[in-house]
């Protein structure tokens, strides 16, 4: 029953013409939207209008969250899930947004996080709660498409691998043969990511990847987005994987 009412608010919300305002910002904002195709761009603005409308926003240290901020979010969080099933991140209740960099906290329960103290951070996925980010690091990540760092990818990429209710370094895939290739390639990648960062070497993936499993796979999405030749060029197999999880093929398109 409650799917039929939430199908139909959707195809009502739908149905409305796409706020002219809002292609503003995905314009101005929003760098990789450019690159998309015509029937892209087009299914990005359903699911972002679906995912402003069902989540809660809520701004924290004095921002007022703005319509312009919930888009240029949610488009990126959209770009991650546009050609694979989804649920428009149900699991994700609310979407909080701090001016800038926050403290972390060091007490999450029920999906609740509680401010107690701990280390200045950009962005935080809490487990069956909310995902928390830096307004300005988001809309950095979002103009600037190209350094291999976006906070909104990280985030949300943990989001996905939480999908299964574990936090491993691997998502719900699309088939049972899919996970063979994926443990083969991702155990090597990361494996060799830890030992190129304890011996100090330079290395195109962000050293952060070699905190754990869970975060080499976030480090990736946003490498995978954002430097897609590179990776291309460099770690093959691991865009591969990435490339047929994600059904998209982000080093083609023009402009990147």
């Amino acid at each position: 029953m409650f799917g039929w009412f939430r199908k139909r608010r959707r195809r009502k919300l739908l149905a409305e013409p796409f706020p002219e305002e809002w292609v503003g910002y995905l314009k101005r904002n929003v760098r990789f939207f450019r690159t998309l195709t015509d029937d892209e761009q087009l299914k990005l603005c359903d699911d972002l209008r679906i995912v402003v409308a069902e989540r809660d926003w809520e701004g924290c240290g004095g921002l007022e969250v703005t319509d312009e901020m919930k888009v240029t979010v949610a488009a990126q969080a959209c770009l991650l899930t546009l050609h694979i099933e989804h649920d428009y991140y149900r699991r994700v209740p609310s979407i909080l947004l701090y001016p800038a960099t926050y403290r972390a906290p060091t007490r999450a329960q029920h999906g609740e996080i509680t401010p107690v103290g701990g280390h200045g951070v950009l962005g935080q996925a809490v487990y069956r709660g909310p995902v928390v980010l830096s307004w300005q690091s988001a809309l950095m990540g979002a103009r600037d498409e190209d350094d291999g760092r976006n906070v909104v990818f990280h985030e949300f990429a943990h989001k996905l691998d939480m999908a299964d209710d574990l936090v491993d370094g691997t998502p719900r895939l699309h088939s049972r043969e899919d996970y063979a290739d994926w443990t083969r390639v991702m155990t090597h990648e990361y494996e060799t990511l830890c030992e190129k960062s304890d011996k100090g070497r330079a290395t195109l993936l962000d050293k952060y990847g070699a905190t754990n499993e869970g975060e080499f796979f976030a480090c990736a999405v946003e490498c995978f987005f954002e430097k897609p030749k590179q990776m291309l060029k460099k770690h093959a197999e691991l865009y591969g994987v990435l490339k047929a999880f994600f059904r998209q093929d982000p080093a083609s398109r023009v402009g990147t």
